[in-house]
């Protein structure tokens, strides 16, 4: 053996064989050694790592591997690897088509890389070759040296666009080699790390040595989600198994927010990819070939890390405290992007499914799991969550999942949920149902069984949330009951329409559901709100709708005893009485209690009109004419003729009263105006000529005023009935232009509300009128003659798109938002009303009206100059009006 020249004892090595390599073993390690830390040459360096690996590393016993072989080679290959990558990247640079030298280096580079990435390789396969395990001290320094190779290679093949200045075509080949490389030395790592054994006992270097190596691999993830799935989930498994293999040692170590933030972060990418492939699909309309092989292996991807996720968080959800925001996002972000979420992309339904029952359904165990964790429960229910508009659906779906879950859990974990830090269960998906207007408006829906034994079938976003809803109260445990009744109380009350209706409904359910003298103490505690509460709230008239429905389903006993305690002969009691429908009362007590009712409200309007008619006292009286309007609707047929002809002739006084500017300018005389008007539409056929010309002269008067929408509504309900009546010929001069001008007036009206109630109004009214004359008269324009042919045919004026009315759902829950937001800080800030609305410029309807309003008013004075002789002032009046109409005239020359 050569003891000088070291390439002679190269060349010589390279005729050994296996026994007398491992003879030689302690004389010729250490010349090698000494020879790889002299070496100067790349090429030298890999010759002499080559030989060390494939021709001495096999004779190292196990026991001297770290200390002998590994901590003296590994350093010097990790320099040597270190200026192979500076030199690659400084002189990929310059690299250009026409530099053919350059060109050659790189490549020189390139494959020089490769052949120490295979070097590597043999030497990690040597090490796996013993079939033992292998302690963690005799191959320490090992695991993290080819991480940190295999991470800086990784890493150089992801940039290696920007890297190579977009001429890889030159280099491809070889690149391709690398990563190829880079990616067997990896997975013969893994095969390595396998069979190290650490014992219990194990030391805390060797602890912190498995901790950095798990970590690092995190690392190697991040770089490699985009390159390669099989690549990127074997890596994964790798962490997950690792973490599990020595979960007693690490679980103080690892950084759980890290993993699992890369698992959250690496599903979502994986789960963009799908819906990417899957709208690629649909619009190329091609469902078949590459794209759908690359689609089904990306969701298969996609479970693979659903399933990763709940296993780690089975192992060490005690350590998630801090990471519960990662998951919560995880499935909001989830659920944002897939139908039935406005932000969706539009894909096939046969992809929609393939997602759910391969990637969701991995998925959905998770959520058990962190059931009992209650970290996740104050990061799900917490009030200050500020979501944006695309996961307001998913927090609603996600609750109502919890939901469904819950009545399986044991009773503490209820009891986490439905008790809550800041809001409970019921609070938080009241509170979510609210923030999903332009949801609950398209509305979107959701499948659902509604038979058992049947397919799921669409529903709206509504009927889902209230058949779950429903179906969880009914396993609510009674201890919870408080928190129940306040969340529906608190929804029923809440400034949301749509919220309170869901709660009502829900309210109703558990009604029906529980027992008879539950619904009877909830009808109790709502009635004495009633009375106790403001009239003019706007929460009056939501526990009102509540009592009415709940009333239908108290137990017959029960409402005698309703009766009882609330008295309808006595006036304070009128406040109850008012919202409540006798229809739900068996006939013998509807009818004592409709005649009791009468007779007290009656006397109630009756001191009013006896007294100096103060408008502040008028609040009494409008519920006295609510609690006639409730007895002439549910027990019109139980009423006597006696009784009926009483307040026909108490409702007649109120209409000699009323002045169209009082009523314009005071919300009360507005609520008594409409209620009036509704009243008047159970004596409709009973009116005289005197009361029909005042009231169409007030009318007529009053629309000049502009009121506001619900007494246009009052208006054009009581148009309609006007249909059943043959007007007197005294008064048809009079009424029957006021008649007509209302109606165009309302046809036009530009509220979409309003409009749609005076097409059917109108529609009603002339299939009724023996006075068919005026139909014509009402539609006074072609535009009018039009949007009533429409409506009559049912045909639709704009037939919006779905596109076009997703996007417009989406800029209302924009300015639904902002006015929500402002509306709350004015109530806040200054408690100030809100300005009132601009007015609009006269038209000639308007024109119209006030004329015929005049007219009637002289043909109201001439009646009443044929009954009886006019007080002393009348004529000095009349003069004053005459000059005032002269004034008039001149005005329009």
């Amino acid at each position: 053996m050569s003891q000088t020249d070291p390439e002679l004892l190269l060349r010589e090595l390279g005729g050994w064989d296996w026994e007398l390599c491992r003879r030689e073993l302690p004389a010729v390690l250490p010349r090698l050694l000494s020879m790889y830390q002299e070496c100067e040459d790349w090429t030298e360096h890999i010759r002499v790592l080559r030989i060390l690996t494939e021709m001495f590393l096999p004779h190292i016993s196990l026991e001297d591997l770290e200390q002998t072989f590994f901590s003296k080679v590994l350093p010097k290959t990790l320099q040597l690897f270190d200026n192979l990558m500076y030199e690659l990247s400084s002189e990929a640079k310059g690299l250009t088509s026409h530099s053919t030298e350059l060109c050659s280096t790189v490549r020189n580079l390139l494959q020089t890389v490769v052949q120490l990435l295979e070097t590597l390789t043999g030497c990690v396969r040597s090490v796996c070759s013993l079939r033992e395990c292998v302690p963690l001290g005799s191959v320490r320094s090992l695991p993290a040296s080819v991480l940190y190779v295999v991470k800086n290679t990784f890493t150089h093949c992801r940039d290696s666009e920007s890297v190579y200045c977009g001429h890889l075509h030159l280099i491809s080949d070889l690149l391709q080699a690398m990563f190829k490389e880079t990616y067997s030395l990896q997975k013969q790592l893994m095969e390595l790390v396998d069979m190290i054994s650490m014992g219990s006992a194990s030391t805390e270097d060797n602890i912190t040595d498995i901790v950095s190596m798990i970590h690092t691999v995190l690392e190697i993830c991040s770089v490699i989600s985009n390159m390669d799935h099989a690549l990127h989930a074997n890596t994964w498994k790798f962490i997950i198994k690792q973490s599990l293999k020595h979960h007693s040692l690490l679980q103080c170590h690892l950084k759980h927010s890290d993993i699992l933030g890369g698992l959250c972060k690496d599903t979502l990418l994986s789960f963009d990819s799908c819906l990417q492939l899957a709208e690629q699909m649909k619009v190329s309309e091609i469902q078949e070939g590459t794209d759908l092989r690359l689609f089904q292996k990306t969701v298969k991807l996609c479970r693979f890390f659903a399933n990763s996720l709940v296993h780690y968080t089975k192992e060490f959800l005690a350590y998630f405290s801090d990471c519960c925001s990662q998951l919560h996002q995880l499935f909001l972000q989830i659920y944002s992007k897939f139908p039935p979420s406005l932000y969706a992309p539009e894909i096939l339904e046969v992809h929609r499914e393939e997602i759910s029952r391969v990637f969701l359904v991995a998925l959905d165990p998770l959520i058990n799991q962190l059931l009992p964790f209650s970290p996740f429960m104050e990061q799900v229910l917490s009030e200050k969550l500020g979501l944006p508009p695309e996961q307001q659906l998913p927090q609603c779906l996600l609750l109502v999942t919890i939901m469904d879950k819950l009545s399986s859990q044991p009773e503490e974990v209820q009891t986490l949920w439905n008790t809550g830090k800041s809001l409970s269960l019921f609070s938080a998906l009241f509170f979510s149902f609210q923030q999903c207007p332009g949801e609950l408006s398209l509305p979107v829906c959701l499948p659902e069984v509604v038979s058992t034994g049947q397919p799921a079938v669409p529903i709206t976003l509504y009927h889902y949330v209230c058949v779950h809803l429903c179906s969880f109260i009914a396993s609510t445990l009674p201890s919870h009951f408080p928190q129940l009744e306040y969340a529906l109380l608190d929804a029923v009350l809440g400034s949301s329409m749509i919220t309170s209706l869901l709660a009502m409904d829900s309210w109703c359910f558990l009604a029906r559901y529980g027992t008879a003298e539950l619904c009877a103490h909830h009808v109790h505690v709502i009635a004495h709100l009633l009375k106790a509460w403001p009239s003019d709230c706007y929460q009056v008239s939501a526990l009102g709708v509540l009592l009415r429905r709940l009333l239908f389903m108290m137990a017959p006993d029960h409402q005698v005893e309703f009766a009882h305690k609330f008295l309808p002969e006595e006036v304070e009691n009128l406040a109850v009485w008012q919202h409540v429908s006798l229809r739900a009362l068996n006939p013998d007590l509807r009818k004592q209690v409709a005649g009791q009712l009468c007779v007290a409200a009656l006397a109630q309007c009756r001191r009013w009109l006896n007294s100096r008619r103060a408008l502040g006292e008028l609040p009494p009286v409008n519920t006295a004419l609510s609690v006639l309007l409730a007895a002439c609707t549910f027990a019109d047929d139980t009423l006597e003729a006696e009784l009926k002809a009483s307040v026909l002739g108490v409702l007649s006084q109120f209409w000699t009263l009323l002045q169209a500017k009082q009523v314009s300018d005071g919300p009360c005389l507005q609520q008594t105006l409409c209620l009036l008007l509704h009243l008047l539409e159970f004596f409709i056929q009973a009116l005289d000529a005197q009361l029909i010309t005042q009231v169409f002269a007030l009318q007529s008067s009053l629309f000049q005023l502009d009121p506001p929408d619900h007494v246009r509504l009052a208006m054009v309900d009581f148009l309609s009935s006007m249909g059943k009546v043959f007007i007197p010929q005294e008064a048809q001069r009079q009424v029957v232009p006021q008649l007509s001008c209302l109606f165009a007036s309302l046809l036009a009206d530009q509220t979409w509300l309003i409009h749609q109630h005076a097409l059917e109004a109108f529609t009603h009214f002339a299939e009724e009128t023996s006075h068919e004359d005026v139909v014509p008269q009402c539609l006074n324009s072609e535009e009018a003659k039009n949007k009533v042919v429409n409506f009559l045919a049912k045909r639709r004026q704009v037939e919006e798109t779905r596109v076009a009315r997703v996007e417009r759902t989406k800029q209302e829950r924009i300015t639904w938002s902002a006015q929500a937001l402002q509306g709350d800080g004015e109530l806040e800030s200054t408690g100030e009303p809100l300005a009132k609305r601009a007015c609009h410029p006269p038209s000639e309807e308007q024109y119209k009206s006030a004329v015929g309003s005049m007219e009637g008013a002289v043909e109201a004075v001439k009646l009443l100059l044929q009954k009886g002789p006019p007080p002393a002032w009348l004529a000095v009046k009349l003069e004053a009006l005459h000059a005032a109409i002269a004034t008039l005239r001149d005005s329009t020359r």
